[in-house]
């Protein structure tokens, strides 16, 4: 999720830290605050692209992949968490038998290949008996992680459809610029929508795809099949992004589920706009800004409603210059105001012990400090933890340390 849009950042601003403002404490949360924020949202990441979380390779027996995905469900509620964004379609693929695209490589090791069990319906009956939330994770144009559509199974809808992908940065993507491929692509979301019991759909990061140094996403034939009456490419672009929004959330409100309704959220990076940019943006230095780069007027989708909920990938230290989580979090607290769109935190848990990473991150309380950050903001109602793996293996301790100090018991999810 945004791992180079992350990483773009931290080259940009390396060594950039300040001293830390705040303790991590759990006293340091008045009983009340706590109180008043039971039903909030405490939620995992379980990503299945490149075999990150789930499975853990390629090619494991049906009996063995759905242990390990039971096993990552049982962690849920051993850290007294609610919630697991399950990534179901990773690369224009399916974890579960789609009618609009092949199985995904990432169980058997071949694209198409019939894994002998439905993972998403699995996940979706034992996440509920554990009294989890299944939020079913969607990436919506990524095709594949190489530029090569002779490795695609020769019924992949972008070898059907050539003239629909491009390549660019070392990888294929669906051009978002075409209507037939905007419709496509939530056509193929929605069958996991009407046929399983899902609490939400869920999209991250990825829209109009990172920049890439001396590259170039050639859409200049869409745009000028498309792009009449705006103002330049960028515009039409991000029109583009918000149809796929907007038409997504109208279409999923338009499946009657028993009663039940699906929400529609989505995670994006961290900044819409730095405000040396545009005086409504966060004070930050960000090398990347969603708004800009991604075409994603993230902004635009709460303000006008389209999404339930928005977990922006707050992934920096409390103190750091770029882009501080102190700053983040109030500047997101204000955008969700007033908007009935749900707030919840991303965090970084695979920073906490990284060498790589600040010296912030090598404290184990980091994380704790910024639940208790958050808690001083009531727009802020859950945190998301990225991600599966580091949840169980929790490399220094930092979601121990977390669920010591906030999560004292179990709650029911949100929704």
């Amino acid at each position: 999720m945004g791992q180079i849009g992350r990483r773009g950042l931290l080259a940009a601003a390396a060594g950039a830290l300040s001293v830390l403002a705040v303790t991590g404490d759990a006293a340091a949360v008045p009983a009340r605050r706590r109180r008043a924020r039971k039903r909030e949202m405490r939620g995992m990441w379980l990503a299945s692209v490149a075999n990150r979380d789930w499975p853990s390779k390629a090619g494991l027996t049906a009996d063995q992949q759905k242990a390990e995905l039971l096993a990552h469900l049982d962690t849920a509620v051993r850290r007294r968490l609610n919630a697991v964004m399950f990534q179901v379609r990773p690369t224009a693929d399916a974890m579960w038998p789609s009618p609009y695209e092949p199985w995904s490589q990432y169980l058997t090791g071949v694209q198409g290949r019939d894994p002998g069990w439905d993972p998403l319906g699995t996940a979706v009956e034992e996440a509920h008996r554990r009294d989890l939330e299944l939020h079913a994770w969607f990436n919506p144009y990524r095709v594949a992680n190489h530029t090569d559509p002779s490795r695609l199974v020769a019924s992949h809808p972008a070898r059907v459809h050539p003239e629909w992908v491009l390549p660019y940065g070392g990888k294929l993507y669906y051009n978002p610029g075409l209507p037939e491929v905007r419709r496509f692509v939530q056509d193929a979301m929605l069958d996991a929508v009407q046929r399983y019991d899902i609490d939400a759909v869920h999209w991250d990061d990825y829209f109009y795809p990172y920049p890439v140094a001396g590259q170039v996403f050639d859409d200049d034939e869409a745009y000028a099949r498309y792009g009449t009456g705006f103002p330049d490419k960028a515009a039409w672009r991000r029109d583009n992004t918000d149809r796929l929004v907007s038409e997504m959330a109208d279409r999923i409100k338009a499946v009657k589920k028993e009663g039940k309704k699906v929400r529609f959220g989505i995670s994006p990076f961290g900044v819409w706009r730095n405000a040396s940019t545009d005086p409504l943006g966060s004070q930050t230095r960000a090398g990347v800004q969603t708004y800009d780069d991604l075409h994603a007027d993230t902004r635009k989708w709460v303000k006008e409603g389209w999404i339930d909920y928005v977990v922006p990938q707050i992934y920096w230290n409390i103190g750091f210059e770029a882009a501080d989580y102190a700053e983040l979090v109030p500047w997101w607290s204000k955008t969700v105001r007033g908007t009935g769109v749900d707030l919840y935190a991303g965090e970084a848990l695979y920073k906490a012990g990284d060498p790589a990473q600040p010296a912030a991150w090598q404290d184990p309380a980091e994380l704790s400090r910024h639940l208790t950050f958050a808690a001083d903001h009531p727009e802020v109602r859950g945190h998301v933890f990225f991600s599966a793996k580091e949840v169980a293996v929790d490399r220094i301790g930092a979601m121990d340390r977390v669920v010591a100090d906030h999560y004292p018991a179990r709650v029911r999810p949100p929704h």
